[in-house]
C-alpha cells in the first residue's frame, strides 16, 4: 500500500520553491467538494517561510489554506509569536470557509506540540467580539486527539461554555447573520466532542444550557444526535 503522506513529502522535497504553487494547485482536489487535507498538512510542514507569507495573501483558496496552516508552524518556533497569532486570527475571519477552517487546523497543530499555547490562543479567541473567531476557537480545541490532556479537555468545556454565552448574548434579531449562524453550527457539534472527553463534568455543563433560548435549544438537540453523546447517555435510557 502506498504511503500517500510519504509520497507527498518526497515529491515536495524535490521541487524548487517556484514549482510548489503549481504542484499544490494541481493536487489540491479543488474545485471539488473535498480539498486534499493530507497534502495540506505536508505542505504546512515543508514549504519555505517566504512562501508561507506569500500564500497568506493568495486569492487561490488552497494556497491560502497552505499558508495559514503553515503559519502555525512558525508560531510554535517563534520567540514572540504575538504578531503571527494576530495574523492567524485574521485568517479565522476570512470570507472563505476553507481558510477559516485552516486557521482552526493551524491551532490544532500548535496543540500537538505546545498545548499550553493552544489553550492560550483558544482562551483569547472564545472571548472575541467576532463570532467567526469564537467559532474558530471551539473548532480548534474540540479535536479528540488533543483532549487526552486533562487540562486541554477542561479548557474545551470552558471554551464551549463561553462560546455558548456569546451566542446567548446576541439579540435574537441578529442571530440570522452569517457569522452568528457559523458559530451556532460550530456549537452544534463541538459540545459533543468536549463532553465525550470529560463525561462526568461535561454532561453537567452541557445540560445546564438554557434551552428556553431557541438557538441554544437547537444546539443541545443537535449534539444529542451525535453518536458520542448517545453512547454516554445509553445506560440511562435502557
Amino acid at each position: 500500500m502506498v504511503d500517500v503522506t510519504a509520497r507527498y513529502r518526497a515529491e515536495l522535497a524535490d521541487l524548487a520553491p517556484a514549482e510548489l504553487a503549481q504542484y499544490l494547485t494541481r493536487h489540491s482536489g479543488l474545485p471539488g467538494p473535498r480539498a486534499n487535507l493530507t497534502l495540506l498538512e505536508v505542505a504546512a510542514d515543508l514549504i519555505p517561510e517566504p512562501l508561507i507569507w506569500s500564500f497568506l495573501d493568495e486569492p487561490a483558496e488552497y494556497l491560502a489554506c497552505c499558508g495559514v496552516v503553515g503559519l502555525g508552524r512558525l508560531i510554535v518556533i517563534a520567540d514572540d509569536p504575538g504578531t503571527l497569532i494576530q495574523r492567524l486570527t485574521t485568517a479565522a475571519t476570512d470570507d472563505r470557509w476553507r481558510v477559516r477552517e485552516a486557521a482552526a487546523i493551524a491551532v490544532q497543530r500548535i496543540g500537538d506540540t505546545a498545548p499550553e499555547l493552544l489553550r492560550a490562543i483558544v482562551s483569547t479567541w472564545v472571548d472575541a467580539a467576532d463570532p467567526l473567531v469564537v467559532r474558530a476557537g471551539i473548532a480548534a480545541i474540540c479535536e479528540p486527539r488533543l483532549l487526552n490532556d486533562p487540562l486541554t479537555a477542561a479548557a474545551a468545556l470552558a471554551a464551549c461554555e463561553r462560546a455558548t454565552a456569546t451566542l446567548a448574548a446576541i439579540p435574537l434579531s441578529d442571530r440570522r447573520q452569517d457569522a452568528v449562524r457559523v458559530l451556532r453550527k460550530g456549537l452544534a457539534y463541538c459540545w459533543s466532542v468536549a463532553v465525550a472527553a470529560s463525561p462526568e463534568q461535561g454532561l453537567v455543563q452541557f445540560f445546564a444550557i438554557d434551552t428556553a433560548d431557541p438557538d441554544l435549544a437547537w444546539v443541545v438537540t443537535q449534539n444529542l444526535t451525535k453518536q458520542r453523546i448517545k453512547k454516554l447517555l445509553s445506560p440511562y435510557r435502557a
